[in-house]
């Protein structure tokens, strides 16, 4: 079982698909296998960064089932869950369960859950459902305001109170947000983690008092990242910010607007490191220009992530 509060790096590697937008079965056992050697703190797909919007339900089982077998357990393996309504998140996190996952994700009840305020209730009964459908540890998300619901004091102290919950990830690439999030969580009387999925400023997310991130860079130079993270709540911060001066102009190129595009722009980076065979998406998500891609070549060089 994960524990909480939970702390560190968890994983959100990309999906690897071939040419003709099919998902590469054989790479993506290949790519978790390379994940799982490097020991981030946790694996977690069928997230933005893998494309789920774009997988059709059995596309999503067959993701957890195959990257579970690959993990092997040397890791925990959680998966992304969610849904329209609350009974349908709930069975999918069920049947998500039966194909690997030990945790989840929990995507927000869109579009129910966009605009604010949201009621605590409605959250808290939604994220209870998930959790008590398999008996799982669950991790909720904090979106840039106005995308989904905004963790206030109150909501937390609610959300609190559902025992499998380990952690928020804090995805609001704002600072502000960032900060008032870790504050918030400091005074809860039963504390969770706080993983910043701010991929644009993963180091000084953990200055500002995150205890680990949820991340979708990860899915790359995920060792030097876990060493980063542990370097940081070790106070070791010379070592940790060495490696994100390497590491962090990647992240900020690779989301920098338009955001979306983070996807296409990573598998490159994939693809330049000899992990995908293709760089390629699945519409209506476009791939990058020709110039781009010589971009991040040279800025991959630059960094020494490639030779």
């Amino acid at each position: 079982m994960l524990p909480r509060p939970f702390s560190g790096l968890i994983a959100a590697p990309f999906l690897p698909m071939k040419d003709d937008q099919s998902i590469d079965w054989a790479t993506l056992e290949r790519y978790m296998d390379w994940i799982a050697g490097q020991k981030p703190d946790a694996i977690v797909m069928n997230m933005d960064a893998s494309e789920v919007v774009s997988l059709d339900d059995n596309e999503i089982y067959e993701v957890a089932r195959v990257c579970s077998r690959a993990i092997a357990k040397r890791v925990p393996f959680l998966s992304g869950a969610g849904g329209g309504s609350t009974k349908a998140a709930a069975a999918k996190a069920e049947k998500l369960a039966k194909n690997g996952a030990e945790g989840f994700a929990v995507f927000p009840a869109f579009p129910t859950f966009s605009g604010a305020p949201v009621p605590a209730d409605m959250i808290v009964r939604y994220h209870r459902a998930i959790a008590d459908a398999a008996g799982l540890p669950i991790i909720c998300f904090q979106f840039p305001k106005g995308w989904g619901p905004d963790y206030t004091p109150d909501i937390l102290q609610a959300m609190a109170e559902i025992p499998q919950l380990i952690a928020m990830k804090e995805s609001s690439f704002d600072a502000t947000q960032t900060l008032q999030a870790v504050e918030a969580v400091a005074k809860l009387p039963r504390k969770i983690g706080v993983l910043t999925g701010s991929d644009t400023f993963i180091f000084e997310a953990q200055l500002m008092g995150c205890d680990g991130a949820l991340i979708g860079f990860a899915g790359t130079a995920t060792a030097e990242l876990r060493a980063m993270i542990h370097a940081c709540r070790a106070g070791e911060l010379a070592k940790a910010k060495a490696i994100w001066d390497k590491l962090g102009p990647i992240a900020r190129y690779c989301w920098r607007a338009p955001i979306r595009d983070f996807r296409p722009r990573m598998k490159e980076v994939l693809r330049l490191q000899g992990i995908f065979p293709s760089a390629a998406v699945r519409e209506p998500q476009l791939g990058i220009s020709d110039a781009e891609r010589a971009e991040i070549a040279a800025l991959c060089r630059k960094q020494g992530l490639i030779g």
